[in-house]
């Protein structure tokens, strides 16, 4: 581990010194490749020169038990010699933690999408609740979220709702997210007072650039409609809407919320590109069974990921055994605490999977 944050020491300081070449400077891919590698480096070297200069203080503090009779300052030595082990034994923690192989996607905007499952108008209404609670979250990380297409149950529920997150790291933070989200309360268009399950599937695209897939407009049609539903941001009333097919593999991707035809156009393109990089990942998922295992549950749709129960106040994570008796703070926007969970058992995960690498 060490000899390879020698060579990560090295190569930050290649990264600063091409950075000053004026060459450089005016190639703005270039440029621009070597800032975020300085970005991914710096963190990791930083805490290494952390970790030395600790290791330095043992050390000086073990010559100074030797060295020094005065009882005080050999107390005094004893205090910074504690205080050095265990700043390196966390140190140690941090570096591995940082080391761990970073998700090319995780700085990437996403593509939320949300439908309504089993439970009929109920299932509508939960999948209404769970737009409401990412698009706070988003909005409290200063993320832009941008509806794309809505369709609305009678009551003012979503049977289906795509939204475009912009903001850096979202895919970081939303990753986990996708999966079932199952709800069990009385239904507000229930007389009888009986608890019911109901679902809502959430799917979480990282948006792909041109150079992650390549779509050939051949291959896809374009079909104009009026967007329809009980109003709202997403719905128009003029001949704008758009409906794409991917005719080799039979995606149709709806968008509705420009009222321009051209601008609907290009956000399906986005959502096609978004689906089509997903599909391929999770043929790269299927393909490495194992890798898959070693994830808290980024990529299955169909896993039951989280339960939502409003007689007990109370929201399950099922992936990582963690329950929080905070349901209308979460639902309210307020999932930095499950979200964190869930990154801290990922990371544990990979480490635990590194060091048997090794």
């Amino acid at each position: 581990m060490f000899d390879k944050l020698e060579d990560l020491v090295d190569r930050l300081a290649s990264v600063m010194e091409e950075l000053q070449d004026p060459d450089v400077v005016s190639n703005q891919k270039r440029f621009r490749d070597l800032m975020k590698e300085q970005a991914e480096l710096t963190p990791i070297v930083e805490k290494y020169n952390e970790y030395k200069a600790a290791k330095e203080n043992i050390e000086e503090s073990l010559e100074m038990l030797e060295e020094e009779t005065d009882e005080e300052m050999r107390e005094l030595a004893k205090e910074e010699l504690a205080e050095s082990k265990a700043a390196v034994a966390q140190l140690e923690e941090d570096i591995k933690i940082l080391l761990i192989p970073k998700d090319p996607n995780d700085d990437k905007n996403i593509i939320l999408e949300l439908r309504a499952g089993a439970g009929g108008d109920e299932a509508a209404l939960f999948a209404a609740e769970l737009a409401r609670m990412y698009r706070t979250y988003a909005e409290k990380q200063r993320w832009r979220v941008e509806c794309i297409s809505l369709t609305e149950s009678g009551i003012g529920g979503y049977k289906e709702a795509s939204f475009m997150i912009t903001g850096q790291g979202a895919y970081s933070k939303f990753k986990y997210e996708s999966g079932t989200h199952r709800v069990q309360r009385i239904p507000a268009t229930e007389s009888g007072g009986r608890i019911h399950t109901s679902t809502a599937t959430v799917a979480i695209m990282p948006e792909a650039e041109e150079v992650d897939v390549e779509i050939d407009m051949n291959d896809c049609r374009f079909d104009v409609f009026r967007a329809s539903g009980n109003g709202g941001q997403c719905v128009n009333t003029t001949d704008s809407a758009v409906r794409l097919t991917h005719i080799p593999t039979g995606i149709v991707v709806s968008c509705q919320d420009e009222k321009s035809q051209l601008k609907n156009k290009a956000k399906a393109i986005k959502v096609l590109r978004a689906r089509l990089y997903d599909l391929k990942q999770q043929e790269a998922h299927d393909a490495e069974a194992e890798a898959r295992r070693s994830q808290v549950g980024t990529g299955d749709r169909a896993e039951k990921i989280r339960t939502y129960n409003f007689p007990q106040g109370r929201v399950t994570d099922h992936r990582i055994k963690l329950t929080l008796h905070k349901l209308d703070s979460i639902l309210g926007g307020d999932l930095d605490e499950v979200i964190d969970g869930l990154t801290t058992a990922d990371q544990a995960a990979k480490l635990a999977k590194m060091q048997q690498e090794d």
